[in-house]
């Protein structure tokens, strides 16, 4: 075990930093993730993700080796020197990936967005049916 000497400060510093941004920081680019909510229903499965403020055309929905993934970007507005007083919204990109389980059709997932949340869906594929098998007698 080692010993480690701690400094509040420095705990409290980067707290500050977390919470407290300026609007050059939000013009950085950084990522943010949104917050995001996963149902299962008996014949689909249902993500949705609140993205409030990014249009439909700044969203992509792709989908590969069974990996759904949805990315975008929500863009920062300018507005005249010194007229913000405070920002608290995350601007840049986003990406969320999720593996999906295997009883999902990668062929019929729906996406559509409304009031500020887009809403996936990916249907579960259809049970294999037991069938009888005739046995021959030679």
């Amino acid at each position: 075990m080692s010993i480690v000497q701690w400094n509040p400060w420095k705990e409290f510093d980067d707290l500050f930093g977390r919470v407290v941004r300026t609007p050059s920081e939000h013009l950085s680019g950084s990522e943010w993730l949104p917050a995001v909510d996963i149902t299962e229903a008996e014949g689909a499965y249902r993500i949705e993700l609140e993205i409030p403020g990014v249009p439909a055309s700044d969203v992509s929905v792709s989908v590969k080796d069974g990996v759904l993934t949805v990315s975008g970007e929500r863009k920062f507005e300018a507005e005249a020197e010194g007229r913000r007083h405070r920002i608290e919204r995350r601007y840049g990109k986003f990406s969320r990936s999720f593996r999906l389980p295997e009883d999902a059709d990668e062929s019929s997932i729906g996406a559509r967005a409304r009031d500020g949340v887009l809403c996936l869906s990916v249907a579960k594929k259809e049970k294999a049916k037991p069938r009888a098998i005739e046995v021959q007698v030679h």
